[in-house]
């Protein structure tokens, strides 16, 4: 049988006020990314969203994003790769923490919005996050846009990497993610979207917004957890892999 990996970004809210419902979304996925305080969460949300993520033996990895609270991490900012390095390894310490202290182990780490897309085309950015990343803890798993400066960088230095593929965003013909800016970026009908992941996963490519096909690795799946309609999209996902013959588990 196939496997393919299906992680979501959750501890995105602060204190009480939680985006999305992660407990039930944790249900229906193999890895969760946990806000690590800049773009989004705090230490209790960390604290309760990593107890939660061990409790359904969901994999654990650290979102690090952008300190931008009121951009929610989506807004490019011009920073250098020892910013982003320091960044990087400040996030990952703070989440390990609290892993170590629910004596779990931490098995991957995802940058978030801005980061990650920066990072997906800049090459010195993206070789920082791997960096950090692999000096905090070799064991690490980076996941990365499918076939970006991101993942390149993370197996020159010697991370696992995981090759990540969208089921809500299209696709540019260089096999960058649309912009959310453009109006086309997200995909809001379902069965579009799970059309397009299995597609991804059992054939390996993706038609992208100009009509031409992209070749795509699809190790890991990415679904979000803040939209209207999050936890139906997560169990629809999983319904359609399942019916595609397709299994769910951790990427290792």
């Amino acid at each position: 049988m196939k496997y393919v990996d299906i992680n979501c970004d959750l501890g995105e809210g602060f204190g009480a006020y939680r985006l999305g419902d992660d407990a039930a979304i944790l249900d229906y996925i193999s890895s969760a990314n946990i806000a690590c305080g800049f773009h989004a969460g705090d230490p209790a949300t960390m604290r309760k969203t990593v107890r939660m993520a061990l409790e359904k033996g969901v994999a654990i990895g650290a979102h690090p994003g952008l300190p931008d609270l009121v951009g929610f991490g989506r807004r490019n900012m011009d920073i250098s790769p020892q910013e982003a390095y320091d960044m990087v390894v400040y996030q990952l310490g703070a989440l390990q923490a609290f892993v170590q202290a629910e004596g779990g182990v931490m098995h991957h780490v995802k940058p978030h919005g801005a980061l990650y897309n920066m990072a997906a085309v800049r090459a010195p950015l993206a070789e920082a996050i791997a960096e950090a990343a692999y000096k905090v803890n070799p064991s690490l798993i980076l996941y990365g846009l499918a076939g970006s400066e991101l993942t390149s960088a993370g197996a020159r230095i010697g991370l696992r990497t995981a090759h990540e593929v969208f089921a809500d965003r299209t696709y540019q013909q260089d096999g960058t993610l649309t912009p959310r800016s453009q109006p086309d970026a997200l995909i809001t009908d379902q069965a579009r979207s799970l059309q397009q992941v299995v597609r991804m996963v059992k054939e390996g490519r993706v038609l992208s917004c100009q009509g031409v096909d992209v070749a795509i690795r699809a190790d890991t799946i990415c679904i979000h957890g803040d939209g209207a309609h999050a936890l139906e999209f997560a169990r629809s996902i999983q319904a359609a892999l399942t019916q595609a013959g397709i299994g769910l588990r951790a990427f290792d």
